[in-house]
């Protein structure tokens, strides 16, 4: 209902106050009985405001602008309290240890610890095979990097290390860098044996490329994280990662092909790789090692059922069964009881050095040639990390820092790097046994780490004779989890097209294009996604719910009408250089005014009225002039009314042509019935508007004025408001008085203004009611 308070004062000077009115009813269901909440009605009262009238009512807070000098000074001045927070923040491990419940959480911190270990054995050996580095490099990394992620990281739950995926991604810049042609190394599947000096001399220069890559990986997201790009890595939407992922794990599994059949073939980088292994291997199929194989699809097997048991079981098990270590050390006493090298020609890990190597600078000549490798490696592994940090974060309640999560992994690559590792991110399997296995903090991480170092300068060289089929299969088998996300492909087809052409295009591109050219690909492609949806949104005509101040999409609901006279449009967008052309298309079109196609009819309708007319008036002329000089020549002179040369003959007709044009020219660009003298444009979706917008939105408001339709914005937020402002669309005075708050304000207003200019005060007065009932 509305109100309005009059008597002893004009129209203008009324004050509307309306009440609006909301019947909710809410239906509560227990477990056992159910009760019906009473309804539920808010009313209030107001005046109509238009955004001038609000703006007048409000003030702003002063903020006094501080000077630079005054803002460096204070950037710059150390409190205790300043100290220790910016010290907690570089280095979480003092604001989470010395509160460390030693009694709660080190048991569980000790045996997922130890599980996590058991697995980053393994693991770290197979994925260095993955990067085309001897493995012992794969245990280096999982010992320095997890090591430092105890003392800055803030996930109390990942696990840090070797990943598939940026495995294979640092293979490819390896191979790429250090091709076997550039050492005389080809096809040793023939009898025909290469230099070992040459194989040496090929993964020196292959561990000096993974550690330059490393190095700069880790100063890009030390970089980032100091800046505060921690951001960034929302531009890898779940889609984008989930699709690359899948394709990263084609591309390994085709790698791994050649290691579990024992057939030696070139390790192919760059577009179409995974073609031409693919191509390779079954050109090589019949020099397949039978041993080879046989050992790797039992491993294979036993990788599975121990799987599956542990999936099935594992509210049963106190930790899951470490199938991986318990595979690679029958796998190494069966190659060295029964010599497979040997004896049946299978390819082992060969030498692991004992003890840790000194450190060394990387090679930074080799940084340019692989700085785009280095972003593309950056940025996947952050991403990878925050990801599942974030996951674990909102499962047990506590935060990450995605700038401190950059930091972190950019001192673990880093740092690493000069002990010769290689590029490190979260682990999937890993982190969910450290997490299922009762992982609290980061003393698990710092416990699998200690127990790689306790391989690595004591029993490391027990692992020699490990058959590299072994650690295929034990690479295959871990990418289950990720051969499992081609179901996405039949949920985004149900849930978002966009996504799914997102998650195709990553595929598609990581496959044939390789990771790194895929992944710019596939963030191309998203931020195309983004703009294709600025440029196509829903256009609505929006309608009142009768007796509320709610405005709904008419075409959708049967009980939303629209307001007689008023069309109320609404974009959900926000208006820029973009879309302002499609924005105006779309008013004209849901609207059912052309505007522009009016003024055009009417200028059209008046230039033909204006040449007829002189058509007429040179016929009246020409018709005076000949009954004169017929009146003269019968000795008589004789005048002829204008209307009634205008009744006779053609100019009767003209005439009523004339007259009717302008009504039949602009029947063809409004709708049939349609009587709007108001337009509202709902500008609550609009989140900014620039200066191409403010333009349209000028030219809208005078064109539909110059046919007497007024344009009224309503809903616009503080920043478009600043906008406008800043982009003088102000300027001429009376606009400010065409925004309002809400829609219901402009629709009363709208609605008060007709009922003002049809009818006098006193009429006014008495149509209030009426008025009230309907809004």
């Amino acid at each position: 209902a509305r109100r309005a308070k009059a008597g002893g004062s004009t129209v203008k000077e009324q004050l509307l106050f309306f009440s609006c009115s909301l019947k909710c009813t809410m239906e509560h269901v227990g477990e056992r009985d159910g009760c019906l909440v009473p309804d539920q009605r808010y009313c209030v009262e107001r005046r109509v405001y238009n955004q001038g009238a609000l703006q007048g009512r409000l003030h702003k807070k002063e903020k006094a602008p501080r000077p630079l000098g005054q803002k460096i000074a204070q950037s710059c001045r150390c409190s205790s309290k300043k100290a220790k927070s910016v010290l907690t923040s570089f280095l979480p491990i003092f604001k989470w240890l010395p509160k460390y419940p030693v009694k709660e959480y080190l048991p569980g911190d000790v045996v997922s610890g130890i599980s996590s270990g058991v697995m980053q054995l393994p693991q770290g050996l197979a994925y260095a095979l993955l990067a085309a580095l001897p493995p012992v490099y794969g245990l280096y990394s999982s010992f320095y990097p997890v090591f430092l992620y105890t003392f800055f990281g803030t996930s109390r739950h990942i696990s840090i290390g070797t990943f598939a995926v940026i495995s294979l991604m640092i293979g490819g810049v390896v191979v790429r860098e250090a091709p076997d042609e550039m050492f005389d190394i080809t096809d040793t599947n023939s009898t025909n044996a290469t230099d070992p000096e040459n194989f040496r001399a090929r993964d020196d220069l292959r561990v000096k490329v993974a550690v330059a890559v490393t190095l700069l990986s880790g100063l890009i997201q030390l970089f980032l994280g100091f800046l505060r790009f921690g951001f960034v890595a929302i531009y890898l939407t779940e889609p984008l990662v989930r699709g690359f992922t899948t394709a990263a794990a084609v591309h390994v599994f085709t790698s791994q092909l050649k290691y579990l059949l024992g057939i030696k073939t070139k390790r192919f980088s760059g577009p179409l790789s995974c073609l031409y292994s693919v191509i390779a291997v079954f050109a090589n199929i019949t020099k397949t090692n039978v041993a080879a194989l046989v050992v790797g699809l039992i491993c294979m097997a036993l990788l599975l059922s121990g799987k599956e048991i542990n999936d099935r079981f594992k509210k049963k098990l106190p930790v899951p069964i470490p199938m991986e270590i318990i595979v690679v050390v029958i796998g190494t006493g069966v190659s060295s009881g029964m010599d497979l090298s040997k004896t049946y020609g299978v390819d082992i890990v060969g030498n692991i050095p004992k003890g840790l190597r000194p450190p060394e600078v990387p090679d930074i000549h080799l940084i340019p040639s692989v700085f785009v490798d280095a972003v593309a490696i950056a940025i996947v592994g952050f991403s990878m990390t925050i990801s599942m940090a974030k996951i674990f974060a909102l499962k047990h309640g506590y935060t990450v820092d995605g700038n401190q999560e950059l930091i972190a992994l950019g001192i673990c690559n880093s740092v690493g790097s000069f002990f010769q590792t290689f590029t490190v991110t979260c682990s999937m399997s890993r982190t969910l046994v450290q997490e299922s296995t009762g992982g609290k903090t980061q003393i698990a991480g710092t416990l699998a780490s200690l127990l790689v170092l306790l391989v690595i300068v004591a029993i490391g060289y027990l692992f020699e004779p490990l058959p590299q089929a072994v650690l295929a299969a034990i690479v295959m088998v871990n990418l289950k989890g990720m051969f499992k996300q081609f179901a996405d492909i039949f949920h985004f087809w149900r849930t978002s097209k966009i996504e799914l052409a997102i998650w195709i295009v990553a595929f598609l591109a990581s496959v044939f294009l390789g990771l790194d050219y895929g992944l710019l690909t596939a963030v191309g492609f998203a931020l195309v996604t983004i703009i294709y949806r600025t440029q196509r949104p829903q256009y609505r005509i929006l309608g009142q719910i009768e007796g509320t101040d709610i405005y709904c999409d008419v075409e959708e609901y049967e009980e939303v009408k629209e307001c007689p006279g008023i069309k109320i449009f609404q974009a959900n967008s926000s208006l820029y250089f973009a879309n302002s052309d499609l924005y105006i298309s779309a008013l004209k079109k849901k609207t059912g005014v052309d505007a522009c196609a009016i003024l055009a009819a009417r200028k059209k309708a008046q230039k033909r009225r204006v040449t007829e007319l002189k058509q007429l008036n040179k016929h009246e002329k020409k018709t005076a002039l000949k009954m004169t000089t017929d009146d003269a020549e019968n000795g008589m002179k004789q005048e002829v009314p204008k209307d009634e040369l205008s009744i006779n003959g053609k100019f009767s007709a003209t005439e009523a042509t004339t007259q009717n044009s302008s009504p039949d020219e602009l029947e063809h660009f409004m709708k049939p019935g349609m009587n709007t003298h108001t337009i509202v444009l709902d500008f609550s979706p609009v989140n900014f508007i620039d200066s191409v917008g403010v333009k349209t939105l000028k030219s809208i408001i005078k064109e539909y004025e110059d046919i007497g339709i007024s344009v009224f914005i309503s809903g616009c937020n503080g920043s478009v408001m600043d906008n406008l402002v800043r982009l003088q669309f102000f300027e001429k005075p009376t606009h400010r008085a065409l925004l309002f708050p809400s829609i219901h304000d402009a629709v009363l207003t709208s609605q008060l203004k007709v009922l003002s200019e049809s009818q006098t005060p006193a009429d006014l007065n008495s149509c209030m009611p009426e008025l009230q009932e309907q809004n």
